[in-house]
């Protein structure tokens, strides 16, 4: 018998909403539901006023529908939306004061890393990043909150699925010395992640407030490409010590890099610094030393905004072989010369009192 969508929706029909007392598919909380060779995936999106409500009813789902003929695979992600405003009460005589950015409980310092454009090394800059404050004795985080494209858990090396004690909290991997979380380890390596605006903003608050951290003294959250919602919700809802930005030093990747740098200062987020990335190559045969996407600019960038320039680093084919192997070049060849600007940038963190 072949597994269809209906047949994942009668059962679903069956369930009982406990906010509304209709049923979970009448009540709108099943989204984005895919059927395909075996595989059942959707989307449980739930009050967050109310989300406590919905643990055993999300457990419940899950044991009916595995329980049916031909269902191979099962992802059900629960999330949050935000409950209605409530209306104003007329009565007020001044105004309640917005929420601002919270500290992360056990969290001492929390930076971002950014980059205005896609390809420029930003997430090959986090995981380096992160191994190197772990190697300087730091205790370290790393959020992949690249969510459309999460690639940490290929370049640390990690595989399997988080677990949850209580269906609550959720315990992070680790490896490297660096406790890492990503979304990339809650779905398939070829699933794509399609999810509006308000789902990644739920999922990235899960993924700061509902991991169980522990005690960190910094946390590393490795940003999508651009100027969108999770860097947005970043922003407002967690006390961030501020962003670094990655750009290579061409005229090109540096326009984008100023807009993320703009975003940052609109959102009140200071810039620790800038990290050219691919700043120069040098031939393995001959030595020859070659800059080619030009060389400078994100200095000049630096110098023009008043803040550090934290590394220029090379391009070298060991540190992409390592990445890509699930071995940072700071793990797998400590002592290289390529290591060695990814250690300079963390004993520069830890002077300025980031880490």
């Amino acid at each position: 018998m072949t597994l269809a969508r209906e047949d994942v929706l009668a059962v679903l029909k069956t369930l009982t909403d406990p906010i509304s007392g209709t049923s979970v598919v009448d009540a709108g909380l099943v989204k984005a539901l895919t059927v395909q060779e075996g595989a059942v995936r959707f989307v449980l999106e739930v009050s967050g006023s109310h989300a406590a409500a919905y643990g055993k009813l999300k457990d419940e789902i899950e044991a009916k529908i595995n329980a049916l003929d031909g269902v191979e695979k099962l992802s059900v992600v629960m999330t949050a939306h935000s409950a209605p405003a409530p209306a104003p009460d007329l009565n007020l005589k001044r105004p309640s004061e917005p929420k601002g950015p919270q500290k992360i409980p056990g969290i001492e310092h929390i930076i971002a890393v950014a980059s205005g454009k896609g390809g420029v090394g930003k997430s090959t800059i986090s995981a380096n990043l992160a191994c190197a404050l772990a190697a300087e004795g730091k205790r370290v985080g790393l959020l992949d909150a690249d969510v459309y494209g999460p690639s940490q858990p290929r370049m640390l090396g990690v595989s399997g699925r988080p677990s949850s004690p209580d269906g609550k909290t959720i315990l992070p991997m680790r490896n490297f010395g660096v406790t890492m979380m990503s979304l990339g380890l809650m779905a398939n390596d070829d699933q794509a992640v399609v999810w509006r605006g308000p789902m990644l903003m739920g999922a990235l608050q899960q993924m700061l407030t509902q991991v169980q951290w522990g005690a960190l003294d910094v946390l590393i959250v490795d940003l999508p490409p651009g100027t969108g919602d999770v860097q947005m919700t970043l922003a407002q809802k967690a006390h961030l010590d501020g962003a670094i930005i990655v750009s290579t030093p061409q005229d090109i990747a540096l326009l984008d890099a100023r807009k993320g740098i703009d975003m940052f200062n609109q959102l009140g987020t200071p810039i620790i610094g800038m990290i050219e990335n691919m700043s120069t190559h040098i031939c393995s045969n001959c030595g020859h030393e070659e800059h080619m996407f030009g060389h400078g600019g994100v200095a000049a960038e630096a110098a023009k905004l008043g803040v550090p320039l934290l590394a220029e680093v090379p391009l070298h084919l060991d540190i992409r072989v390592a990445a890509d192997g699930g071995a940072p070049i700071v793990v797998s060849k400590p002592d290289s010369p390529q290591a060695a600007s990814f250690r300079a940038i963390a004993q520069q963190l830890i002077a300025l009192g980031h880490a």
